[in-house]
């Protein structure tokens, strides 16, 4: 298979830049499938299961949440707020996080509480999916 440049990068660090031979990103519009010679296009990346994969290597998982991504000139970029491999995430905390935010779903809050709740449900929700999916790989 032929590579293209991709370059992963979270709020706090960048994650990976290097050769990639294909590339699966959750969007708003459903899960797009990235191989090289793409077309070009801007996209906004949901909460989900990022696959990935390197020349000669195995396909590779990872937990990232709301962003972009950007494909031009068989160069992709990859631009979110936070993004884990599966033997990063911690089941514990991921797990504290959905019982914190259901507490708060539970109580009468404002909206905006309301919906960072939701958020954080979410992608905690997410962490312990590819946190799971990664153990059975």
């Amino acid at each position: 298979m032929e590579a293209f440049q991709v370059h992963i990068l979270a709020a706090d660090k960048s994650f990976y830049e290097g050769p990639c031979v294909s590339l699966t990103i959750p969007t708003s519009d459903g899960e797009f499938g990235i191989l090289a010679n793409h077309s070009s296009m801007i996209a906004a990346v949901k909460p989900g299961t990022l696959r990935y994969q390197l020349p000669g290597e195995a396909p590779r998982l990872a937990a990232i949440s709301p962003g972009m991504v950007k494909v031009e000139d068989n160069d992709v970029l990859v631009l979110v707020d936070s993004v884990e491999r599966p033997e990063e995430i911690d089941i514990v905390r991921a797990q504290r996080e959905i019982d914190e935010a259901q507490e708060v779903l539970l109580q009468k809050r404002s909206r905006q509480e309301h919906r960072i709740a939701e958020a954080t449900m979410a992608r905690a929700l997410n962490r312990l999916r590819v946190k799971n999916i990664g153990i059975g790989r």
